[in-house]
């Protein structure tokens, strides 16, 4: 069915924290579809409503137990239209209507397409309506209470960048997720999902994502890459991550075919400061992969018997030679993907992970070398906005906190 297919790249934040949990409620609710199950102060949620938002998320592409997911996102919009009525924010139909038309251009329908996919599930519009409002409202809260908080003023942009320019005594340690965008329709779903994996604020909530939707080999630990040395990793998130504290979460970074998301979960000064790193040096090969088999065969005849940058080529030597090359670049001219690959790697060791050609090309990848010099300055503005974005999504999730905590939430 062509809706439930477009309907999986509509992922909702609630999805990313389903791989975490565990077990499933055994409680059995009244038999009357409008009786209440949870109390949220005067607020009551009814057995109906869980019913339908567990429908909506199953429709959405989410698993795990749906019920409990179903129960917490009900909880928090509960809490948003809580803080909206404290604030006197209560969205117009306008604003309502362009965020559910919005929605359902994810899935490349009109709104009342989109309503009428999900009547054929048995899931009612003012389902639809009620999960969009919520989202405006506390959308509209947020940026009302925290928006001027979180502005970023110059000096600290100029930090930023005073700081990117000595990276050498730092390191970094990373959780990663990568998202497919080699089609258009991977790109539209990477990019939905992305939007939603960037409010996670937990190392929990990051590393269930990473299990859930990653491509990347790394997602098999959580997503959690070892320390790296802060002067490997591409100039244009260097003075990102310097600003950034554990647990925050960087803005999607866009890469050939792909998305990347990165945690923060530890900064180290290692030794002294030393200029940052300008120039690598590099050796990419082409490699065709015919099967399974030939592509473990491939990986592990590289690691094997490959020392230097030009033994890669002899490994391979019946290739054509275009399939082989030594470059050397500025780092802010590697390309996003072969970049974060390189930040992994010392001298003379290889990766075999990336793929080109729909899957059908192995890129081998090893590093020559690296050299030093102080860099140029980052893009101001992508600065200025991954700091706000941070800034706000963490004021978000420490006030939705305070709420419920300050909130009586009951199950009769």
């Amino acid at each position: 069915m062509r809706a439930r297919r477009l309907f999986a790249h509509l992922a909702v934040m609630a999805s990313l924290g389903l791989a975490a949990l565990s077990g499933t409620t055994n409680q059995t609710l009244a038999e009357s579809p409008f009786d209440p199950v949870i109390y949220v102060n005067d607020e009551v949620i009814t057995r109906y409503e869980v019913e339908q938002r567990q429908k909506f998320l199953k429709v959405l592409g989410n698993a795990g137990d749906l019920q409990k997911a179903a129960q917490d996102r009900l909880i928090e919009e509960s809490l948003y239209r809580l803080a909206g009525r404290r604030y006197g924010i209560e969205p117009t139909q306008e604003e309502i209507e362009e965020g559910m038309a919005e929605f359902a251009a994810r899935a490349e329908l009109e709104p009342q397409e989109f309503i009428m996919e999900l009547e054929k599930e048995e899931i009612d519009a003012s389902t639809f309506r009620d999960f969009v409002t919520a989202g405006i409202i506390w959308r509209n809260v947020v940026g009302g209470r925290f928006g001027a908080r979180a502005t970023v003023t110059e000096a600290e942009i100029d930090r930023a960048l005073s700081l990117s320019s000595n990276t050498g005594g730092i390191r970094v340690l990373l959780s990663e997720i990568i998202l497919p965008a080699d089609t258009p329709e991977n790109a539209e779903r990477a990019a939905d999902l992305a939007k939603e994996i960037a409010l996670i604020t937990s190392e929990k909530s990051f590393s269930a994502a990473a299990a859930q939707v990653s491509v990347s080999p790394s997602r098999e630990n959580g997503g959690q890459l070892d320390w790296l040395n802060l002067s490997n990793l591409p100039p244009t998130i260097r003075p990102i991550l310097l600003t950034m504290t554990p647990g925050e979460i960087t803005d999607p970074i866009e890469l050939p075919d792909a998305i990347a998301i990165f945690q923060l979960r530890g900064l180290q000064e290692t030794g002294p400061v030393i200029e940052s790193e300008v120039a690598v040096e590099y050796a990419r090969l082409y490699v065709p992969l015919s099967s399974p088999e030939k592509e473990i065969n491939a990986a592990r005849n590289i690691r094997e018997t490959n020392d230097t940058c030009e033994d890669l080529y002899g490994t391979y030597g019946d290739l054509p030679m275009e399939n082989f090359e030594i470059i050397s670049q500025a780092s802010r001219e590697v390309p996003a993907d072969i970049a974060r690959e390189l930040a992994l790697l010392d001298e003379g060791e290889t990766s075999s992970r990336l793929r080109r050609n729909n899957g059908q090309t192995m890129v081998v990848l090893m590093l020559c070398g690296r050299t030093a010099a102080l860099p140029e300055d980052a893009d101001r503005e992508a600065i200025r906005a991954s700091l706000f974005n941070q800034r706000l999504s963490s004021y978000a999730s420490g006030y939705l906190g305070e709420l419920r905590a300050n909130s009586q939430i009951r199950y009769p």
